[in-house]
């Protein structure tokens, strides 16, 4: 890894070589063009991925474990117990200026100082058989724990607490890191975490935050695993956890396909995320043998959406023969006022609104929020109803708020199952009386992944292993967000369920594979 910080020249030319060496080599391996995922050849796993959650921990019931039994004190036995025993004492995260965890010990909560502190170790009474000999595993977390996100940035904490409690050890350290949700603040805080021995680095969370991270990282030799969704920061050791449309795009393409989708529209705003996954859904439905029938981009400043609408559903060419078949109607009618038949059939064309073979079987929509809710409502109002057309998306669907809306009712989308993150969310809210945000659950799984491969690799070297090859291990690892493993280029695979509205809920119709023994890299 280069000790100097990257610059743009330097990049491209890196840039250029890798591209000819894959072309050389052969190896298929290029990852993101600039317009989609590009599939590896596929990494075939060995084994099961490693468990990123303490054994009896999954079933978050509130009961303790056999290792809390032990004598490890369990973090969910009440909510007025700490998840973790720190070495200083009243430790509190506070959360909008209110106390988010319980009540130390020592008193009540008060704010901490992020910056006097910032060791946090769990405090089991076991000592790993390699604490006393070797070093202990610092790994930096950096959020923004002031500032215009501090609630996000604290939650987050808190779920890197609770992951810390169940599967660290008394030789891991997590030092957290206030960004103040900013370039010039995450900079900082990578270059104090750095010079206090940090080995890796877990986030920042914006990608203007990672940027100014990478060149500290690089000077240091660190990676860093970001829980951006900003798939272009990827690169030899910067690591992109966030949870990426690429793989949900495939899932949910394969999985229409198997449930007799072959005609699809696709609706999506002009903007650099809707025309990467729009590219990415062509690719995979000529993968999976759907035809792409109409493809239409749209301003997202937009106000009104109605008239793009009404093309993309082909609405007056289909009003048009509603209308001269009710003239047909009609005109036997007039012909014979006796006519029984066309009486029934006229009666039923008037309850129409269009007639005709819809466009296509489905419509994929990379929305999420009121523009998903505002296209399916006028989808259903130029007669495209989730009766007609089945609703396709993303993870951005992953929005219990868009489960109630009519007009989406049984549509289908990919993303990490809901069965573990409900457990957490469930034993969050236990411990901080505060239901956590959807990307808590980041911090969590980055957390117990850099503690498991802390352990691993001191009980293979005698000393943390924060390298490539345990990032990009191919049997991956298994968390709160299921499945999921590094690719070589740093984007991350992960293995999804697909979901669907109903009944105003988010359901599972297919679960998320369990393991990567059997599952292809472009899942």
């Amino acid at each position: 890894m280069s000790g100097n910080p990257r610059s743009p020249a330097i990049l491209a030319v890196l840039a250029f070589f890798a591209v000819f060496l894959s072309a050389c080599t052969g190896n298929g391996y290029s990852g993101y063009n600039g317009k989609g995922w590009i599939d590896a050849q596929p990494r075939q796993a060995q084994a099961a991925p490693s468990e990123l959650i303490m054994p009896g921990a999954e079933s978050f019931t509130g009961e303790p474990s056999a290792a809390d039994r032990t004598g490890r004190q369990s973090p969910l036995a009440t909510a007025d117990t700490p998840p973790a025993r720190y070495e200083q004492t009243g430790f509190e995260a506070i959360y909008d200026g209110q106390t988010n965890g319980p009540q130390s010990e020592s008193g009540p909560a008060t704010h901490y100082d992020w910056n006097a502190e910032p060791h946090m170790r769990p405090g089991s009474p076991h000592m790993s058989p390699q604490a006393a000999t070797s070093p202990p595993a610092k790994v930096a977390i950096l959020l923004p724990l002031s500032g215009e996100k501090e609630a996000l940035g604290k939650a987050m904490l808190n779920a890197a607490q609770m992951a810390l409690f169940d599967v660290g050890n008394d030789d891991f350290e997590l030092i957290p890191r206030d960004t103040k949700g900013t370039p010039a603040g995450a900079r900082q805080a990578a270059e104090e975490a750095a010079q206090d021995g940090a080995q890796l680095i877990l986030g920042p969370l914006f990608a203007s935050s990672v940027r100014a991270v990478e060149p500290v990282a690089d000077r240091y030799g660190l990676n860093v695993i970001t829980f951006s969704t900003d798939w272009t920061l990827a690169d030899d050791n910067t690591y992109v956890m966030g949870i990426l449309p690429f793989a949900q795009v495939h899932r949910i393409a394969n999985y229409a396909a198997r449930n007799g989708v072959r005609r699809v529209g696709i609706i999506a705003p002009h903007t650099a995320y809707g025309n990467v996954v729009t590219d990415t859904f062509s690719d995979a439905a000529a993968r999976n043998g759907i035809e792409i029938v109409n493809t239409v981009k749209f301003n997202p400043l937009q106000h009104d959406l109605s008239p793009v609408v009404r093309t993309f559903a082909d609405y007056d060419r289909r009003v048009e023969q509603l209308n001269a078949h009710i003239g047909q109607a009609k005109a036997r009618l007039a012909a014979n006022p006796q006519d029984e038949a066309a009486v029934r059939q006229l009666a039923e064309l008037e309850k129409m609104s269009s007639f005709g073979d819809v466009p296509f079987d489905a419509v994929f929509m990379p929305v999420g929020g009121e523009q998903a809710r505002a296209l399916s409502n006028l989808l259903s109002f130029y007669d495209l109803g989730p009766g007609k057309v089945q609703r396709l998306g993303t993870g951005l669907w992953d929005d219990p708020g868009l489960a109630t809306e009519p007009h989406m009712k049984h549509a289908w989308f990919a993303a990490p199952s809901t069965a573990m993150r409900d457990r957490f969310e469930n034993r969050f809210i236990q411990l901080y009386g505060l239901r956590p945000p959807r990307l808590s659950s980041l911090a969590y799984d980055a957390t117990a992944l850099a503690a498991v491969i802390a352990r691993s690799g001191q009980q293979q070297y005698g000393r943390p292993a924060f390298d490539r090859t345990n990032i990009t291990n191919p049997n991956g690892y298994s968390g709160i967000d299921g499945i999921f493993r590094f690719r070589p280029d740093g984007l991350i695979e992960r293995g999804l369920s697909v979901l669907e509205y109903r009944d105003s809920t988010i359901r599972e119709i297919e679960r998320a594979p369990g393991t990567f023994e059997t599952v292809a890299a472009r899942m």
